[in-house]
């Protein structure tokens, strides 16, 4: 174990991939060495892409690593990505949109599995951005799937969040209202050239404009931004102003970046346990094949599944008490 944690340190991609694949699998094994690689954590900087499908947010991905490559910034890359509902796998393959970095050692692009979480960074992301801050990466971008109000998920794991939307998304746009809004450091319009993309720039300052309770002097404003990705045009002012939202979170909280400071370590820890509980829990009612017993009584019409569900849970929760004492 401790070769493998030296080999991640050292930037070993090979190793890193391995790690990354069991911990997609969900390998318990794993956890020994995320614990150990824990304190070499701290020091990338990482980025959230997220908005709904087909917004271009791996090209604008692609072109961005290729800019701070040009900078000389390593980068890491974790595309979430929707589930194969056959194989468990993640299907839109961002990987492939990005060949030309493939070969470079100064990039990983992995793709994962959003395991049904749709719009959320799952554990096991999470986990991979701190394997790839151990590996020593200077940036991670963290690209989501972004299929409604979940993608403020994304925000919990972010130093600097982005939220991409094209011209003429209408009612998406207005949906940005329901929270995203908050959620976002940045906001870009790709595909500008496309018609409506002055109206989609309006309506977003609009919306920025009527919080200005949250944006008195001296807190961040987002900055809306036009993007060509496919053009690369646009990539460059983008990550000036991601630059400008890292000083301004320097200036902020001083050494002490957003991704550990307590309200969100709290929520971090809290979804660990949750995920930790439901493995634990669910795992030990598989084996004992009670809940398949619940679920056929329920189809049955023995018993309604509420009923089910205490009888299930509970004795857990008292069993784990008794224990303790």
């Amino acid at each position: 174990m401790d070769d493998i944690v030296k080999k991640i340190i050292a930037g070993d991609v090979r190793t890193v991939a391995r790690l990354i694949r069991d911990i997609d699998d969900g390998i318990p094994e794993v956890r020994e060495v995320l614990k150990k690689l824990y304190p070499y954590t701290g020091n990338a900087y990482v980025i959230g892409i997220t908005g709904a499908p087909g917004v271009g947010k791996s090209t604008l991905v692609d072109q961005m690593v290729a800019h701070l490559r040009d900078q000389g910034k390593t980068v890491g890359v974790l595309a979430v990505d929707p589930t194969s509902p056959f194989s468990g796998g993640a299907i839109l393959g961002d990987r492939v949109r990005m060949q030309r970095h493939s070969m470079d050692s100064g990039v990983f692009i992995r793709s994962m599995a959003t395991r049904g979480h749709f719009g959320g960074l799952t554990q096991s992301t999470r986990s991979a951005i701190d394997v790839l801050d151990a590996m020593g990466k200077d940036y991670i971008l963290v690209e989501t799937v972004g299929v409604g109000q979940d993608e403020v998920d994304v925000v919990k794991s972010a130093h600097t969040t982005v939220i991409v939307v094209i011209p003429g998304m209408g009612d998406d746009i207005q949906a940005i209202k329901a929270g995203i809004l908050e959620a976002g450091d940045i906001f870009v319009i790709n595909k500008a050239e496309r018609e409506g993309a002055d109206k989609t720039l309006a309506d977003l300052r609009l919306m920025l404009d009527m919080d200005q309770n949250k944006y008195r002097e001296g807190k961040w404003k987002p900055p809306i931004l036009k993007t060509e990705a496919v053009f690369d045009k646009g990539v460059v002012e983008l990550l000036e102003e991601i630059e400008k939202h890292r000083e301004y979170l320097k200036q902020t909280h001083g050494t002490l970046l957003p991704r550990r400071q307590k309200e969100k370590v709290s929520q971090e820890l809290l979804d660990m346990v949750k995920s930790r509980l439901i493995e634990e829990v669910l795992g030990k009612l598989t084996e004992t094949g009670e809940f398949d017993r619940a679920v056929d009584e329920i189809v049955e019409g023995q018993i309604d599944p509420y009923t089910a569900c205490d009888n299930l849970v509970l004795p857990n929760i008292e069993s784990n008490s008794s224990s303790k004492k």
